[in-house]
């Protein structure tokens, strides 16, 4: 279950985070394999360098103390005093079933059993024996012409200071060497994801509309069929991108003529709807209706293939958006007491003012056309934007239509019974102009229950 909960934990993680930990577990594994090897060989090499260093010294002084006790009427106790061991080992004897003993700290208690059954055997034998004291090396030896049993214990707490520092040294190596695998995971997986973070880059410059966008040629043969399929992707989108934007505006525009041509026809009918009988004269309403909405498709049509692919150009102006609403509200004839602003804020951005203006008119006809009017319309400065705000009082708009009413030909389903026929381009233009100028246009609920749109635009910096 444990391992089941890790593998989704894992899985969260980025592909950048998953290279350095790959990396950094893969040399910290390799690191343990090498220094648990290195140890232990270093270990077993100095214990059998120690174990034959002291079975030559042991050897060395059982000699001497074999020597001294050949010589007539020496005791073992009176030359085992004299004996100084070299290394600064200690000496235990057993003749025949007295013990003696170089030094109080060691004695019979001292020699293991399993040594002692070694030397009825063998003329030597060596064992190493953990002790309160450290580790300890027992060797023994049997002196035959004596009849003495020799055991000479040093201790090795020499060896397991070295064999502690050299664990301190190559743990300390192997957390080097995993720090280093880190660090060079991290620019591996930089220049790893390197090509990815281009390609999101560039993906998300092309959605803002930025369609010249391109991936650099690279040389590396790995990338180059990528890098080619990318760019002849989004030479084919944009193609395909403006020979729509071109067809809807020769359409556009072709279709202005004969239209302009009805108009004249249905405005001279309209100048003699007197002489027309009643079921003629309804007739000519619904011809002047349709004519009228016919006009405002096409003009949106022309608006809307005009901003397609088209980005803010480098001549546009520094504009207003208080001015600008203020004045979109005077030319339509609107009360000023819609507009709340706080006339000490900065609410100048950068953009071209015509498509603006057509914005902010295409937000107050949506609620005149399906909410009964606005009710608020709102300018402030929030968080390095500008936001201009339209409440109305109507029905307001289901959570689930908020992002399709701001699609092309869209209208809501739910619109009140009041609502005017529209082609739904209105709020398409609206969504255009604010994605145009590296902005946003989004519906959300409105404060006395209707509807509420908002048009975000990036702010010119104080």
């Amino acid at each position: 279950m444990r391992a089941a909960l890790r593998v989704p934990a894992l899985r969260g993680k980025g592909l950048r985070a998953r290279i350095v930990l790959g990396y950094a577990v893969g040399t910290l594994l390799v690191s343990v394999v090498l220094v648990s090897v290195t140890f232990l060989l270093a270990r077993s090499y100095l214990l059998d360098q120690r174990e034959a260093s002291l079975t030559r010294q042991a050897f060395a002084d059982a000699n001497v103390l074999d020597s001294r006790l050949a010589t007539e009427g020496a005791e073992v106790g009176d030359v085992l005093g004299e004996l100084v061991p070299s290394g600064g080992a200690d000496v235990v004897l057993r003749s025949g079933n007295a013990w003696y003993s170089s030094s109080l700290d060691v004695g019979a208690r001292d020699v293991p059993a399993d040594l002692r059954r070694l030397l009825q055997t063998e003329p030597a034998a060596s064992v190493v024996v953990d002790a309160s004291g450290g580790p300890r090396l027992i060797v023994g030896l049997t002196l035959p012409n004596a009849d003495v049993e020799f055991y000479e214990v040093a201790p090795l707490t020499e060896l397991r200071q070295v064999l502690s520092t050299l664990a301190a040294v190559l743990g300390a190596a192997a957390l080097a060497a995993t720090a280093a695998g880190a660090a060079f995971g991290a620019w591996a997986s930089r220049r790893a994801v390197q090509p990815l973070e281009q390609v999101a880059g560039a993906a998300t410059r092309i959605a803002g509309g930025e369609l010249t966008t391109r991936l650099p040629v690279t040389d590396d043969p790995d990338l180059v069929g990528i890098v080619a399929s990318f760019n002849s992707m989004v030479d084919a989108l944009a193609a395909r991108i403006e020979r729509d934007a071109r067809f809807v505006g020769d359409v556009s525009h072709e279709l202005r003529s004969p239209l302009t041509t009805l108009v004249t026809s249905v405005e001279v009918l309209g100048g003699r709807r007197e002489e027309l009988s009643p079921r003629g004269r309804e007739a000519l309403a619904l011809v002047e209706g349709e004519l009228t909405r016919f006009r405002r498709t096409l003009d949106d049509l022309l608006q809307l293939a005009r901003l397609d692919g088209a980005p803010v150009s480098a001549s546009a102006q520094p504009v207003s958006l208080t001015e600008l609403v203020r004045q979109v509200i005077a030319d339509s004839g609107r009360p000023q007491e819609l507009l709340v602003v706080d006339d000490d804020a900065d609410t100048t951005v950068r953009g071209d003012k015509t498509s603006l203006e057509r914005a902010v008119r295409n937000l107050l006809d949506n609620a005149d056309r399906h909410a009964g009017g606005a009710c608020a319309v709102c300018v402030e400065r929030r968080d390095g934007a500008v936001l201009v705000t339209v409440d109305d009082a109507g029905p307001g708009v289901v959570p689930e239509d908020r992002e399709r009413i701001f699609e092309r030909f869209a209208r809501g389903p739910r619109a009140a019974r009041r609502s005017l026929p529209g082609a739904g381009l209105g709020l398409a233009i609206v969504a255009e102009t604010a994605a145009r100028h590296g902005g946003a246009a989004w519906c959300s609920d409105g404060p006395d229950g209707g509807a509420r749109f908002t048009l975000s635009l990036p702010a010119v910096p104080r």
